[in-house]
């Protein structure tokens, strides 16, 4: 005789499939996506997917953006630490690697608790890194890395970063007032390369893109002096090329 545990149905709640779906056709795109393709991606009527899109929001698991839904902080509770440090550690070595393929220094930064975070920086003698003679924290209306994080925020908390940290000029470059950046940072396109140039240190042209992989949203940049400007364009997009290659290998995400 069959036993009731052998041929019991496990009971499955249909809410918790269905926010997993989302989140995995969340996780499916690195820019993220409208709430209109999520749901036809995980197979859910509209009302449905943004009921889960809205409470996986309220609970910090997603996080809203221009329009389309990321992996939000919260979720950074489900990644053990051993796979945290070894994310970094592979962030560190792709660096260093796209450092010497470029031939120029790659900077990785992340904008976390309302402050935009260094992360990472690979140079070395022959491709020194731009000197920070003034808190990158504080001066991000003034380098590329700065203006494309903070492009990337919402209305409400760009301004209140520009209250904690308030636009002023460090070069004769630099933007010269909290108007003239926010239109600087209205008219930028969404994944378009963001350059600055002599308006954090004279001498230096830079050039970031955004990132998004894992749970955090971020950017990398590269910097050369002003007489190899040339260099500039085609070596951050040698370095968007290299990212998204990795980004497709599935062996990458900045969640640090």
């Amino acid at each position: 005789m069959t036993t009731a545990s052998s041929t019991a149905v496990p009971t499955l709640i249909g809410s918790v499939q269905r926010a997993l779906r989302l989140l995995e056709a969340v996780g499916a795109h690195r820019d993220g996506a409208p709430a209109k393709q999520l749901a036809r991606e995980a197979g859910l009527p509209l009302p449905t997917a943004y009921h889960l899109l809205r409470t996986l929001t309220h609970e910090g698991y997603l996080r809203r953006e221009n329009g389309v839904f990321l992996f939000g902080t919260a979720a950074e509770r489900l990644v053990g630490e051993g796979t945290l440090r070894n994310r970094r550690s592979r962030m560190t070595e792709s660096l260093s690697r796209w450092r010497d393929t470029i031939g120029a220094p790659v900077y990785c930064a992340v904008y976390r608790e309302g402050e935009i975070e260094l992360v990472a920086v690979a140079d070395d003698p022959a491709t020194p890194a731009v000197d920070e003679w003034a808190s990158f924290r504080e001066t991000g209306h003034a380098h590329a890395i700065g203006q494309c994080l903070l492009s990337r925020l919402d209305e409400k908390a760009r301004e209140d970063h520009l209250d904690r940290h308030p636009v002023r000029p460090l070069t004769c470059y630099s933007v010269r007032d909290r108007a003239a950046l926010l239109e600087r940072l209205r008219s930028l396109e969404r994944m378009e390369p963001v350059i600055e140039r002599q308006e954090y240190a004279l001498g230096t042209v830079c050039a970031a893109i955004p990132i998004t992989a894992g749970f955090t949203a971020a950017a990398m940049a590269i910097s050369v002096p002003l007489e190899q400007e040339e260099r500039l364009l085609p070596a951050v997009e040698q370095l968007r090329g290299e990212v998204a290659n990795l980004l497709r290998s599935f062996v990458f995400s900045i969640s640090i």
